[in-house]
């Protein structure tokens, strides 16, 4: 890590792969953290001390004293939910307001979003997309069509920006005869919010940390999801409403391209994922539900199941490629630790043909083809070195880097802070 660089990190596969936990053990390393995309359907789970929190639109850094932590433009932000988590964590003794900024150009996700969030999805039927209901999507619809309501109006003429904003989203709701919903309550607890977020140092984030560059600080960009979410690059239509992947660090905080150093890359021993869409690996049978229940598979901010299968090598050198990976970081192995026999996905069939690339769609005519390798049968979490590790597990890392063309230097076996091995 070079002073004065950025370096970005981020999820491989459909996201929930523990960001929140590196970016903590990693944070003593930089100067400040910043958040460049996605909402609060993101939930960043941390364990420590003892105690487990769960972030949904504040950075994972926010746990290291004296760090700044910086809420990017390319975020969007409810105010309600903010203050909410904000004050959980105040309670808990982390000073926010001296170590939080928030970006004036992050768009604010109304009360409305969230009513259009459900109307848009009950008029698919069949075809949801599973969205976690927070009004994401609606909220960067606005933005991208040049409606959008910031952090930065909310100084001036606000009321009057957030009526005309308003009247807009019910007269989209009455043309789509969605007309029974109350946000009296909700609406009360969001201006509250917008209140309680003047507390904080809301700035001009672009030009901030292009300073803060300048005057040699390093900066770790936290990404949200995952790259098979990305809404360029991922599982379309199935996938989030922003990008996910590195270059979404560049537009999301208004950094350049060149000042991008390393690019970490975050992969479970195996693969999940939440809500609807395609999912080439999943396992419907006992040990999809294992998996499932040794990892404590259930979404941070949903609770939902997530779905579980064996970890996609296809997906993962795609994912690798469109963020220019420099080194990776394997989460969850303790998971693996019981069973007999691993997997993983080395090419696909597609009606009939064999491929070793990511195809256009994923979502018919695709069958995994596996390659078996033996379980290590060994309980990992209490290992303080890769010294320590059965000679299974290291086969199963060396046949990853060899697959991936990427090193592997960062291994998690289970969810504390301490439970991570730094590889020499």
């Amino acid at each position: 890590m070079q002073k004065g660089k950025v370096d970005v990190l981020l999820g491989l596969q459909w996201g929930d792969e523990g960001k929140g936990k590196v970016v903590d053990v990693l944070t003593p390393q930089y100067d400040v953290v910043a958040r460049f995309q996605g909402g609060p359907n993101a939930g960043h789970t941390l364990e420590f001390e003892g105690e487990k929190y769960v972030l949904r639109s504040i950075p994972s850094g926010i746990f290291q004293g004296g760090k700044v932590n910086i809420i990017g433009n390319g975020v969007v932000l409810a105010p309600d939910l903010f203050m909410a988590e904000a004050k959980d964590l105040e309670k808990s003794g982390h000073d926010l307001k001296n170590r939080l900024h928030i970006s004036k150009k992050a768009h604010l996700i109304m009360p409305t979003h969230r009513v259009l969030d459900a109307a848009y999805e009950a008029q698919k039927g069949k075809s949801k997309v599973g969205t976690t209901g927070k009004g994401i999507g609606p909220t960067y619809t606005d933005k991208i069509s040049r409606n959008g309501l910031r952090v930065g109006d909310i100084f001036e003429n606000f009321a009057e920006k957030y009526a005309a904003h308003k009247a807009r989203h019910e007269a989209i709701l009455k043309s789509l005869n969605y007309t029974d919903y109350d946000i009296t309550e909700v609406e009360k607890t969001w201006m509250e919010g917008i209140e309680y977020m003047k507390q904080f140092q809301i700035v001009d984030s672009e030009y901030e940390i292009n300073q803060l560059l300048k005057s040699g600080k390093s900066i770790l960009c936290e990404g949200a999801q995952g790259t098979m979410l990305d809404v360029d690059f991922g599982s379309y239509p199935f996938v989030t409403s922003s990008n996910t992947i590195c270059a979404g660090a560049c537009t999301g905080l208004g950094i350049g391209p060149n000042k991008v150093g390393e690019v970490f890359g975050i992969m479970k021993a195996y693969c999940t994922r939440v809500g609807a869409g395609p999912f080439p690996t999943e396992l419907f049978d006992e040990t999809g539900a294992k998996i499932r229940d040794l990892g404590h598979e259930y979404g941070a901010v949903t609770g939902r199941e997530r779905r579980c299968g064996w970890i996609d090598l296809v997906a993962l050198r795609y994912a690798i490629d469109v963020n220019g990976v420099t080194q990776l970081i394997m989460m969850k192995s303790d998971v693996l630790d019981g069973f007999d026999t691993i997997k993983a996905c080395v090419a696909y069939k597609q009606n009939g043909v064999e491929i070793d690339h990511f195809p256009f769609s994923i979502e018919e005519g695709i069958e995994p083809i596996y390659k078996e390798l033996p379980g290590w049968k060994t309980d990992m979490t209490k290992f303080t070195s890769e010294d320590q590790f059965p000679r299974e597990f290291s086969d199963y890392i060396k046949f990853l880097e060899a697959e991936l063309e990427t090193p592997i230097n960062i291994i998690s076996i289970g969810p504390d802070r301490d439970q991570t091995i730094v590889r020499k």
